[in-house]
């Protein structure tokens, strides 16, 4: 059964629309707690499009990806307290607990290399945005400095899009397919880096 295709097809037509600009704001909010595909998917054929508004289209997607963001981290925090009587029927409840109090207790102790992680996590888009945001409201990661990783990671990722548009046009294009893998790759191979950096200096 195909369900991304289709889904890349329509935000693809979404870009198109005449109310192109809400469409994005309204995919980059949903896609930070539950929609699977990308925004920047609308937002570069829009660059390419109106190229002298690919910085407000990146300000717009940024904007609604934070808003977004707090509820993914909100629905973290309150889906697992609501499941906590059927994870304990499950007799799963103590062990979860366990793994959240330990991440929350190396937290504490590793505050900067946990946030290195988490602005590394925002920026490669290997890692879907959700995961992230569900993930920092389970654990409780602080608010503020949650939303300045997810602001930092996300932000280079649509400026920069938006830079490569603004200055080579339709050859950005080729540029982030011909570069894409490699910088996804080099973004995760660090972020498995500090992954395990952390891990062991508990």
């Amino acid at each position: 059964m195909r369900l991304f295709g289709p889904l890349y097809e329509r935000a693809l037509r979404w870009s198109k629309h005449p109310h192109a600009e809400r469409y994005l704001a309204g995919l980059s909010f949903i896609e930070a707690f539950i929609f699977p595909i990308m925004p920047e998917v609308m937002l570069a054929p829009m660059a390419l499009a109106k190229p002298e508004r690919a910085f407000r289209f990146a300000s717009v997607s940024l904007i609604f990806s934070l808003l977004g963001s707090l509820v993914g981290y909100a629905l973290g925090h309150y889906a697992f307290e609501a499941l906590r009587p059927l994870l304990a029927d499950l007799h799963l409840l103590a062990s979860i607990e366990h793994g959240v109090t330990s991440l929350r207790a190396q937290m504490t102790t590793h505050f900067w290399g946990m946030m290195l992680v988490l602005l590394l996590a925002a920026l490669q888009p290997v890692v879907p945005m959700k995961f992230i945001t569900w993930a920092s409201g389970i654990v409780g990661v602080p608010l503020i400095p949650f939303l300045l990783c997810m602001a930092l990671g996300r932000g280079k990722r649509v400026y920069l899009l938006a830079l490569l548009i603004r200055l080579f046009g339709k050859r950005a294009e080729d540029i982030l397919h011909r570069h894409i893998e490699r910088i996804g790759w080099a973004a995760l191979i660090l972020l498995a880096g500090l992954v395990v950096w952390w891990l062991l200096a508990r």
